[in-house]
């Protein structure tokens, strides 16, 4: 579970961010914009990350505030799962990204596997859609839901690329360090069973 300041924080900014979209008052718009400030000031004191960089990343969208979503490719190939090594933590991963708003699931899926790893695949089954925030990442100042995918493999081989530096095929028993901020080990586990458990239900937060 994320620590509650961050929980806090990130209340404020959905509250400051619907408050400047909707409001015509300019002294209610100023309260809002003063609200946004203190969630950005929280942000700043418990992770030292500097109040411009986070007003940009933190505080950068208009309207009401909703969830991003991070999709991941989920393939197995004798009995082991796909991993892409990221090139910016040097870290493995499951292959994927924020989904693109112009694109399906599925159409995201498909396109995220062919940048990261140049395979061609045909999304079969959703295996879960998670609260990043429920799940052991490190902290996040959005909140974010995690859509995971099995797929079916059907041709290609890897091509490097601006985001991933390899790709490999692992055992549960066998995984490289993870990329954290992606995927943890018990979501892979979760992907395993997804494979091979007959019975295995959508996990939903």
């Amino acid at each position: 579970m994320e620590p509650k300041w961050l929980s806090w924080a990130k209340q404020l900014q959905s509250i400051a961010q619907a408050g400047l979209a909707y409001s015509k008052d300019k002294y209610d718009i100023e309260r809002f914009q003063q609200i946004r400030d203190l969630s950005a000031e929280i942000l700043n004191e418990y992770t030292g990350i500097c109040k411009e960089k986070i007003k940009n990343l933190f505080c950068n969208e208009t309207g009401y505030q909703t969830p991003k979503v991070d999709i991941r490719g989920v393939v197995f190939k004798d009995d082991k799962i796909l991993l892409v090594k990221e090139s910016i933590d040097d870290r493995w991963s499951i292959p994927g990204g924020w989904a693109e708003v112009n694109l399906s699931v599925k159409e995201n899926i498909v396109k995220e596997l062919k940048e990261e790893t140049g395979l061609n695949v045909v999304p079969k089954r959703l295996i879960a859609v998670l609260d990043r925030s429920k799940h052991n990442h490190p902290v996040s100042p959005y909140g974010i839901y995690k859509i995971f995918v099995l797929c079916d493999l059907i041709n290609g081989e890897f091509e490097k690329n601006i985001e991933t530096e390899d790709s490999g095929f692992f055992a549960l028993s066998e995984l490289p360090p993870l990329s954290m901020d992606r995927v943890t080990k018990e979501q892979i586990a979760m992907c395993f069973e997804a494979q091979f458990s007959d019975g295995f239900e959508t996990v939903f937060d």
